[in-house]
């Protein structure tokens, strides 16, 4: 009788529905955030200090792993390639979208081969120029460069990086033509900026705010809708009068695609609890951004509407990959 007991009960957990099996025993070992930049980026600070509340809420140990090559390629795809299961999961930014627009050489589908998780945090661009500038407001730099087409210039991290599209969307819908002079990471076109080399400079807040406070950069605007709690004292450039032109940093986590529905759903409610706590969002003002939790379906939209508005801004300024 007990032989037969034993039995019927191994067949049950055998026949047992996976999500019913996810949502019993997951998770049953560490969780690994898989970060595709270098330790001290954005995506890797926001990881980190996600890890730990993360792992207390799971039960088990959550840690980093950074695969910093190809411009988070090898990261993402090694996600895409995982076991769908909810142990290897991607910490991205809004790059990801931007890149998805214009690679045709991606080892995954951006859209099919993830499982949206949930967005961390959104944060502005600042638009900047050299404490030397004689532009004090965007509208300065604007009529300067209608008044002369092609005599500034502006940097970016490279072809096809946020700040680049960002940059085309402001100048598109400010009317004016600038030169793009793309760099190898946002590192040396802060240099030049710092410099006087470049005239303007549209970066994301964690990488140049710390230069304005210290008044080496001036910043003259930010690229989301309406003012930023990041920058408070900066218009938007949409608020300024140049419609169409709203832009925003995000960082979120995926899956792989397939990956049971109840496992994503326990990681959306436990992130969203843990980035809408008091410590979290001190944490990511401090990093020039706000938490922006949503939920997983919600964000599946948002990053496919992502991806379709930057390959019209691509086709419109004709950028292509490197």
């Amino acid at each position: 009788m007990l032989t037969k007991q034993l039995t019927w009960m191994a067949l049950a957990i055998l026949c047992a529905p996976l999500g019913a099996l996810a949502q019993t025993l997951w998770p049953a070992k560490p969780i690994t955030l898989v970060v595709g930049s270098a330790p001290g980026g954005s995506n890797d600070t926001f990881a980190r200090a996600l890890a730990k509340p993360l792992q207390e809420a799971l039960g088990q140990p959550v840690l980093v792993e950074n695969k910093a090559a190809g411009g988070g390629v090898i990261a993402n795809a090694f996600v895409a390639k995982s076991p769908p299961d909810g142990y290897a999961l991607v910490v991205l930014s809004s790059t990801f979208t931007t890149g998805a627009a214009i690679r045709t050489n991606l080892q995954y589908d951006a859209v099919k081969s993830f499982k949206p998780v949930a967005m961390l945090a959104k944060g502005p661009l600042l638009v900047t120029v050299p404490v030397t500038s004689p532009f004090k407001t965007i509208g300065d730099l604007v009529t300067h460069a209608k008044a002369h087409p092609g005599n500034l210039n502006y940097g970016t991290s490279g072809s096809g990086s946020i700040n680049h599209f960002a940059t085309e969307l402001f100048s598109d819908a400010a009317g004016i033509k600038i030169v793009h002079v793309p760099y190898k990471g946002m590192g040396p076109a802060t240099n030049d900026l710092l410099g006087g080399q470049i005239d303007m400079l549209v970066a994301s807040a964690p990488s140049i705010l710390a230069q304005v406070k210290s008044g080496r950069v001036r910043a003259l605007a930010v690229t989301t809708a309406v003012r930023s709690p990041v920058a408070p004292e900066l218009p938007s450039l949409e608020q300024s009068g140049y419609k169409g032109s709203a832009s925003e940093l995000w960082w979120g986590v995926l899956a792989a695609a397939g990956t049971p529905q109840l496992i994503v759903d326990r990681l959306n409610t436990e992130i969203n609890k843990i980035i809408e706590s008091p410590q979290m969002k001190d944490f990511f003002l401090r990093e020039g951004a706000e938490p922006a939790p949503m939920k997983s379906a919600e964000f599946d939209v948002f990053m496919a509407a992502e991806i379709e508005r930057w390959k019209k801004v691509a086709k419109a300024a004709d950028i292509k990959a490197e």
